[in-house]
């Protein structure tokens, strides 16, 4: 089941609940309500005065979105990748679907986690990490609050991670609760070369008690991956660090995310609108980039590492 919304919703119960985004995963709005937000103004490209603002910032909040995966060839949810099969892939990704049929949902995630395991970390992923330790030993910081479920970010080096989308490197037992780091390949052996996205494959409808299983003692519930299912809330948590984070930078990056998924969607815009410099990094523009200070387009790969860079400034201490 997904959650819809109109914008004026969405804005609505942000400022409901500002203390922590209790929002459902995803909310299919492409606009704000501009009266809500600060006049908008067409953004810039103009790296060299970014970079001026970048070399004060102290405390960095960057946003990343499955188009930085993308650069790695990790796939999405959108365009070529929108089936799996014959399915819509944001039709398995539910609830409602894993608890009809948890054998094809697993042969989905099988098929997502093993296209994953496989993947490294591409420029903009070492570019943010490398930033992140390098403002460190200044004392300052970098927060990197993604949508992504992969683990490249890590895998990079980035430390302070965000992962408002849960982990395909995690499961979590529907039984128990309980939640572990499981990067086995493949998870269980009934998954084994399971998964293929051909139309033609049939499911290989594999029996429940085959499934990843827990392991913790006296347990053995079904697992399930830990990562948030559409029409799911968000990690309350995770949520409420979050919003901590968004109140205290003085700089926010928006890189590779269509900012259409809500509450992510709202993270810039809402940083924008205490009047602080957001700049989105994509290759094209996207329902929220009016809202922005600067734009700049392209690959992420190419466009963030020089954005990233040790300022001038820097060497003089």
């Amino acid at each position: 089941m997904f959650v819809l919304c109109s914008s004026e919703t969405v804005m609505t119960m942000l400022l409901q609940h500002r203390a922590v985004f209790a929002l459902s995963l995803r909310m299919c709005s492409t606009h704000v309500t501009k009266g809500l937000l600060k006049d908008t103004v067409r953004p810039n490209s103009d790296m060299s005065e970014f970079r001026k603002v970048f070399s004060k910032a102290k405390n960095i909040v960057i946003v990343t979105g499955a188009g930085v995966s993308a650069e790695s060839g990790v796939p999405t949810f959108r365009r070529e990748h929108e089936k799996w099969r014959k399915w819509q892939s944001q039709d398995l990704a539910t609830p409602e679907a894993f608890s009809r049929t948890p054998s094809r949902v697993w042969e989905f995630y099988h098929y997502r986690r093993e296209l994953t395991l496989n993947k490294k970390p591409n420029a903009a992923h070492l570019a943010i990490a490398e930033c992140e330790a390098r403002l460190r030993k200044q004392g300052r910081s970098v927060v990197v609050i993604t949508q992504c479920t992969d683990d490249l970010h890590r895998q990079a080096g980035s430390k302070h991670i965000l992962k408002i989308h849960g982990s395909l490197m995690e499961t979590r037992c529907v039984t128990c609760g309980h939640v572990t780091v499981n990067k086995r390949s493949p998870i269980c052996a009934a998954l084994k070369d399971k998964g293929a996205p051909d139309p033609d494959i049939a499911d290989a409808q594999i029996p429940v008690d085959k499934l990843p299983r827990c392991g913790e003692s006296d347990c053995r519930g079904l697992l399930r991956p830990n990562v948030v299912f559409f029409g799911e809330t968000l990690d309350s948590h995770i949520l409420t660090k979050v919003e901590k984070e968004m109140e205290i930078c003085d700089l926010c990056l928006v890189v590779g995310t269509s900012s259409i998924v809500y509450p992510a969607a709202m993270f810039g815009p809402r940083v924008a609108s205490r009047d602080v410099a957001v700049a989105e990094f994509n290759m094209q523009t996207t329902p929220k980039t009016e809202y922005f200070t600067y734009h700049f387009q392209g690959p992420c790969g190419t466009t963030l590492p020089p954005a990233l860079a040790p300022h001038e400034s820097e060497l003089i201490h």
